[in-house]
C-alpha cells in the first residue's frame, strides 16, 4: 500500500473578517475521510512573514515555523479568495519566500468570492506557480458569491457539486502527488 502523501493546505487571506476558515474546515473534513493524505495547515492570518525579501536573522526566525510545513508537503491545496480579480498579497509574499518547496510538487485549488468564485486569481496563481516548477491540478473548487452558499454552520447548502469537485481535485492531486514523489525519490528534479 502507498503510504500517505503529506498535503499542506495553504489559508490564503488575513483579512479581518474573511471567509477563508469555514471553506478549509469543509475541505478538511473531505481530506480526512481520506486514508491516501495527512494533511498540515499554514493560515496566513496567524503568519507573520517578513514583506522585504531580505534573508535577515528576524526572517528566518519568522519562516521557521512556515518553511518546514511547505518543505515536508507532497503536494498543497493553496485556498485562496479573489480580490480585486486577484489573490492576496500575503498569499503572494509566502509564495515569493519559497522557492524550492514548490518545485516539481502539485498544487490544487479552492477558492471562493462573488460571481467569478475566485476563478480569476486561481488563473493568475497558475502562472506564478508554473514559474516555480510546480504542476498545477486542473480541477479546481470554487464558490461562486461564497458567503450565501453556506449554512450558519458553515456547511455548503447544496453540498452535491461542492462534494463532488472536491473527491475530483483530491483523487487528482494524489495521482499527482504519488507520481511525482516516485519521481522525485528516483531522480531529483533538476529543472
Amino acid at each position: 500500500m502507498t503510504p500517505n502523501l503529506n498535503l499542506t493546505l495553504v489559508i490564503g487571506s488575513n483579512r479581518h473578517g474573511r471567509f477563508g476558515p469555514v471553506v478549509a474546515d469543509w475541505l478538511l473534513g473531505h481530506v480526512r475521510q481520506r486514508d491516501d493524505l495527512t494533511a498540515r495547515v499554514i493560515d496566513l492570518a496567524e503568519t507573520d512573514l517578513p514583506t522585504s525579501l531580505a534573508r535577515t536573522p528576524e526572517a528566518a526566525d519568522a519562516l521557521a515555523g512556515t518553511t518546514p510545513k511547505l518543505s515536508a508537503a507532497d503536494a498543497f491545496v493553496v485556498l485562496t479568495p479573489e480580490y480585486n480579480h486577484s489573490f492576496p498579497a500575503a498569499l503572494k509574499n509566502l509564495i515569493d519566500w519559497h522557492y524550492t518547496e514548490w518545485r516539481a510538487k502539485p498544487v490544487a485549488f479552492v477558492s471562493y468570492g462573488g460571481l467569478s468564485g475566485g476563478l480569476r486569481a486561481v488563473e493568475q496563481l497558475r502562472q506564478v506557480f508554473a514559474e516555480l516548477h510546480a504542476v498545477t491540478v486542473r480541477d479546481t473548487v470554487s464558490f461562486h458569491n461564497a458567503g450565501d452558499s453556506f449554512d450558519a454552520q458553515g456547511r455548503p447548502k447544496d453540498p452535491t457539486g461542492p462534494d463532488a469537485a472536491a473527491k475530483t481535485m483530491l483523487d487528482q492531486l494524489v495521482w499527482w502527488g504519488t507520481a511525482l514523489k516516485e519521481a522525485r525519490e528516483k531522480r531529483p528534479y533538476a529543472g
